[in-house]
């Protein structure tokens, strides 16, 4: 049976000696291709991960993930990121693996890698791929034309890299992974070298995702950053309000991922793969000299949806609601003058809808609004995500039965921060919106056709959870540990 399983890895040119020495075998989920531009400083990056792993007594085996790229794939990356998920764990599971690098570097290939590793529980160390530049947001606001806006586009991604702000792909991976290291830097490969090394040592010592994907590390994780509302979607909701923000980076503060670097990187988790906690030091803020004291994510709640996510603000706003039907409604009407003094909601771009949950990070504010100098609507509502101080993660969609499915253009919302609420209150015409008043509207609504162009799409439909539980594959969320019990034998 041995000589079946290693006769063809001899075939490129290992040797008996390797395989069969009990030196640990240790993956490389390779994210890296033409495709997936944000991630593929890897394809370079791996030949030092294999330098590590080999230096420590390890045998490299780099492997294929399905390709995700954020700004290239249609409809959304986020359809890919369950399915990168479910193919991650087969090999990591059917496969003789003892570790895994998990190379990351946008936020669909980490959490998608991260979670496979968690349904496995191998032990694994994530290397990602670092951020770059920032860009340029001139056009609309009349400074410069398009082909200067094309040019200055094109010069804000001048290396390798992920985008150069606090989402989930400039975290630290809940301590999973060595440093956060900006993409040109050549520590970059230098880090890539140890944690080749690194990814041995897990082996040696058995820790195991397990031990450090725990509770605690993600809340720790996000009180740091108030970023990612991906991490705390599922179970973390009420704990994670009124909370001091400590890290001064974009979007919730002044700065980019390289100066967060140059002032001492990750602040502290309480377990890291180093084995010990991230000391706080003194350019980074602690708890008791915040950038802001009162930050966090608190969870939303009313006759709209049974679950939401806003940034913690203050105060209590009532306005009327602008409904817009997906992106392409969305940016038709934006610039229509009569859209003042509003909420804005945008429905059908969630994980069913879409399909997929539409990262509508490109929804700016109207042109009139970006000349003024605003950059960022203030308030808007939406089944998916976004970079702007938004409602996020509504749930359930309006495909899937949510009352922001009955919303009309016109009728007035309440929005009480402090009371954790979102409600629909008055009609369009004045009157009250009561228990009558939504069941007449049910009976009158028509679900539009949401048409599948794909198997996988029709598969992701019927499998995907809402995003108050983080959009996961929810039939997949009853395996754990999976690697703990070997497949059957091929022959």
């Amino acid at each position: 049976m041995t000589a079946l399983y290693i006769e063809r890895y001899l075939n490129w040119g290992l040797t008996r000696e390797e395989l069969q020495s009990g030196r640990p075998l240790i993956g490389i989920a390779q994210t890296g291709s033409d495709l997936s531009p944000c991630n593929r400083i890897h394809v370079e990056l791996a030949s030092r991960v294999r330098d590590g792993i080999r230096d420590a007594g390890g045998v490299p085996f780099e492997f294929p993930c399905h390709p995700i790229q954020e700004t290239g794939r249609r409809p959304t990356a986020a359809l890919d990121r369950n399915l990168s998920y479910l193919s991650l764990v087969e090999v990591l599971h059917g496969y003789p693996l003892d570790g895994v690098v998990l190379t990351t570097g946008c936020d669909k290939t980490t959490p998608a890698l991260l979670m496979a590793a968690a349904t496995a529980d191998l032990p694994a160390i994530v290397l990602s791929g670092g951020p770059m530049l920032d860009g340029w947001r001139l056009l609309s606001s009349g400074e410069i034309g398009y082909s200067e806006f094309m040019d200055r586009v094109c010069a804000s991604a001048p290396s390798p890299g992920q985008c150069s702000r606090t989402g989930t792909a400039s975290e630290e991976r809940a301590g999973l992974s060595c440093a956060a290291v900006p993409a040109p830097y050549r520590e970059r490969a230098q880090y890539a070298y140890r944690t080749g090394q690194r990814a041995v040592g897990l082996v040696h010592e058995d820790l195991r995702p397990s031990a450090i994907l725990t509770r605690p590390a993600f809340l720790n994780a996000i009180r740091a950053s108030e970023t990612s509302p991906e991490a705390i979607a599922r179970h973390a909701q009420a704990e994670l309000h009124d909370l001091p923000l400590l890290v001064n980076v974009i979007p919730s503060g002044q700065f980019l991922c390289e100066s967060f670097y140059r002032a001492g990187g990750v602040p502290a988790a309480p377990l890291t793969v180093t084995g010990r906690s991230v000391a706080e030091n003194d350019v980074i803020r602690t708890a008791a000299a915040p950038l802001r004291a009162r930050a966090g994510f608190r969870a939303r709640v009313g006759n709209l949806f049974d679950s939401a996510l806003l940034k913690t603000r203050e105060g209590v706003l009532e306005a009327r609601a602008i409904v817009f039907e997906g992106p392409e409604d969305y940016h038709g009407r934006i610039n229509d003058p009569e859209l003042a003094d509003c909420i804005l909601f945008i429905r059908y771009v969630g994980p069913v809808g879409y399909p997929g949950s539409a990262e509508v990070v490109n929804m700016q504010p109207p042109d009139a609004l970006i000349s003024r100098g605003v950059d960022h609507l203030p308030y808007h509502v939406l089944e998916s995500t976004s970079e702007s101080p938004s409602i996020l993660n509504a749930s359930p969609e309006a495909a899937v039965g949510g009352a922001l499915a009955i919303l009309r253009t016109g009728d007035t919302v309440r929005l009480d921060v402090a009371a954790g609420s979102l409600d629909v209150v008055r009609c369009a015409d004045g009157g009250e919106i009561t228990p009558a008043v939504l069941e007449a509207r049910w009976a009158e609504h028509v679900p539009p056709p949401l048409p599948s162009q794909t198997p996988w799409q029709e598969i992701y439909r019927a499998t995907v959870g809402q995003l108050e539980t983080g959009g996961c594959l929810e039939l997949a969320t009853r395996y754990k540990r999976v690697a703990e019990q070997l497949a059957r034998d091929n022959h």
